[in-house]
């Protein structure tokens, strides 16, 4: 119970130091311009068009970090300051943002899997801690135990969700140097930065996530064997 309880407080320093080090790694670079000139939006747009993805729409919209892809609807959705900026944090943020698309593209494996599981990881969400909670007060081993599995469920998207957002990284730096927009060892530097703090934070997600759920079971299970 003692090694859960840790587990559980060193995910939350985690957690908060990488959310810490998002936005400081982000106002930083919102700082310096790109010396390809180019703002997120057509730095997105280069990279589809290079791959030959000019059906999916570049859209901005409201929001400070909001940016996402959506695979659904095929279209990639970027926050004002990243969508006009022209600076080195929109240019990674659109980057990664524009590497989900080529992950849809080429069928990355993880990204197909995460798109499936996003209803049952809501639901889940939505089920796992109040079904727990009600189902330890009642005494009610059924409900404690649904309460677990769904709350299962969330943890395994997190962790699936850890490589996608990996790998769309990954993505982004290897088409930001293969158009050449990446052109002072300042920016690959700035560039990455930001996304390794980003990716930080799914990392610190994932093991929030495991944490909490070995604590509710130890919490439940540990308490009936007493």
């Amino acid at each position: 119970m003692l090694l859960a309880i840790l587990l559980v407080l060193g995910a939350s320093l985690l957690g908060g130091w990488a959310q810490h080090a998002v936005q400081k790694h982000y106002r930083a670079n919102l700082k310096v311009p790109n010396q390809a000139g180019m703002s997120g939006a057509e730095v997105a747009q280069a990279i589809l068009r290079s791959e030959g993805l000019h059906e999916v729409p570049v859209e901005r919209v409201e929001g400070t970090l909001s940016d996402h892809y959506d695979p659904r609807a095929k279209v990639l959705r970027l926050s004002g300051p990243v969508y006009d900026g022209r600076n080195l944090a929109a240019m990674g943020i659109a980057a990664h943002e524009a590497g989900h698309a080529l992950q849809q593209l080429h069928r990355y494996g993880p990204l197909t899997l995460r798109s499936f599981t996003v209803p049952s990881a809501r639901l889940g969400s939505l089920l796992g801690l109040p079904l727990l909670l009600v189902g330890a007060m009642l005494h009610n081993p059924l409900l404690v135990v649904l309460g677990l599995v769904f709350y299962l469920i969330v943890v395994i998207f997190q962790m699936i969700t850890l490589p996608v957002e990996i790998d769309a990284s990954k993505r982004a730096i290897q088409s930001l140097d293969g158009l050449r927009l990446l052109r002072t060892e300042q920016e690959v530097h700035g560039v990455t930065a930001v996304l390794n703090s980003a990716a930080l934070t799914y990392v610190a997600a994932a093991l929030a996530g495991l944490s909490m759920l070995l604590y509710y079971a130890l919490m439940i299970f540990g308490g009936r064997r007493n």
